[in-house]
This record gives structure tokens, sequence and C-alpha cells, in this order.
């Protein structure tokens, strides 16, 4: 059941490296953006904000409307106000690529006694899963055991043969 593919784990090890990159990179972009935002954003009044007979029938005076206008201006600038997206504006990618996915139920096809980095699974949905990282003998082979592919962060994938057992972190082959 084992096969040993180094060229796909190198390559796929590389990979992941390259988005490990760009994700930091894309968050200090968004840091970047976001201080940006905040800083063109100016602040606006209460009294702009709130219907004016809503706000008369608050009854505040000019002196504690003043005031509250100051509280809030000065919290602004402590937190600003994610930015907010105008009307039509496509949706944002998840933050966590993948956990968005469910997980996948089904049983490996023949033997299973263990795996480690370049085993294959082959599953009778018709996928093929080769593991990354993990190595696991079991006590017991198993014949066509049953199995879940949970998703992880940032598009990573882990089989699990049994809950009570460690995970293999798998990459889709087919």
């Amino acid at each position: 059941m084992k096969v040993q593919h180094s060229a796909a784990i190198e390559h796929q090890q590389a990979v992941e490296q390259a988005m490990r990159r760009w994700q930091v990179l894309a968050g200090v972009g968004m840091v970047w953006l976001a201080a940006t935002a905040a800083a063109q954003a100016p602040y606006v009044a209460i009294e702009q904000r709130v219907d004016p007979q809503e706000l008369a029938r608050v009854g505040l005076s000019p002196a504690q409307l003043q005031t509250l206008n100051r509280l809030l201006r000065e919290a602004d600038a402590r937190s600003p106000a994610p930015p907010v997206a105008a009307p039509g504006a496509p949706t944002p990618a998840p933050m966590f690529p993948g956990l968005d996915d469910g997980p996948i139920t089904a049983k490996v096809t023949g033997q299973v006694d263990g795996w480690a980095p370049g085993t294959v699974f082959t599953l009778d949905n018709g996928q093929q899963w080769q593991v990354l990282k993990g190595e696991m003998k079991l006590k017991t082979s198993r014949s066509n055991p049953a199995i879940v592919v949970v998703p992880g962060i940032a598009g990573r994938w882990f089989l699990q043969v049994d809950e009570d057992l460690p995970k293999a972190r798998v990459f889709r082959i087919r």
C-alpha cells in the first residue's frame, strides 16, 4: 500500500512554504490597509448619526453632547472601525480557507497497517490521498476501514482512521 513519491512530497512542501510567505505578506498588507483606512476616516458627530427627534428624546444638554462627541472621537481614534464593503462588492475570501469545507467520510480500499510520508490511500469514492506528514504503525491491520478526511487551516487536510489515533497530514492527488 506504500508508494514513495518523494518528488511529489518535495513539491507539496515547496508549495506550502510559498503559501506561508504569501500569507505573511498578505497579513502585512491588510494591516497597512486598515491603518490607512482608519487614518482617512473622519469622525462623524453624533448629531449627524442619529435622527434629531430621537436625539431630542434623550434630552442631552449641549455640554453633554459635546462631551459625548469627544468621548466617541477618542474611542474611534483608539480602535478604528473595520472597513465597510460597498454594496455589490465581491465577498472577501475566507480568513481560513478550507475550514468551510466539510469532512469527507469514506472507506479505504484494501488493507491498512499504518502510514508514513508517501503512503497513498485510495478511497471507495475514487479519491486518492497521499500522506505528507505523520507516521503510524497500527497494532492490527484493518481491512477496508472507514476513515474521515478533515479540513484544517489554510487548505490542509488530515486523515483519521480512528478518533483515538493521531491523524496523518495528507494532500489529495486524485
